[in-house]
C-alpha cells in the first residue's frame, strides 16, 4: 500500500505497514522503493480526495499494476482497521456509519 499523502497527513497516521510515496514524488522514486512485480495500492485522505487518483496514474505511466483503495484513509481508520502513528499501532472504535460494529460483514 502507498500513502500519496503528504508528509503532514502521514504522521497524522497512516495504514499500518504502508509505504509514503507523496504522488509528486512517484516518477522520481518508486522504482527505488516498490519491486516493479508488486500490485500497488493507493490511498489518501478520502473520498473527497484525487489524490490517490493521481497516484495510481503516475504508477500506471511507470508500468505498475495498480489498484486504488475506495474510501482513502479516512475510512480505513472509521472502520477500524489498524493504523500507525509516532506513539506506535491503534485502533479507532469503529463508525457505525461506515461498517457493522458487531463484527459481521456486510455481505457486499
Amino acid at each position: 500500500m502507498v500513502d500519496a499523502r503528504n508528509r503532514e497527513s502521514w504522521d497524522q497516521g497512516h495504514v499500518e505497514g504502508a509505504v509514503h510515496l507523496p504522488h509528486r514524488e512517484i516518477a522520481a522514486r518508486a522504482e527505488s522503493l516498490i519491486p516493479k512485480d508488486a500490485t500497488v495500492v493507493t490511498y489518501c485522505w478520502g473520498p473527497g480526495c484525487n489524490g490517490a487518483t493521481r497516484a495510481a496514474l503516475e504508477f500506471a505511466k511507470l508500468g505498475y499494476a495498480v489498484k486504488e483503495m475506495i474510501g482513502g484513509f479516512e475510512y480505513w481508520a472509521r472502520e477500524g482497521f489498524p493504523m500507525e502513528t509516532a506513539s506506535g499501532v491503534t485502533r479507532r472504535p469503529v463508525d457505525a456509519l461506515t461498517a457493522p460494529i458487531s463484527g459481521a460483514a456486510c455481505a457486499c
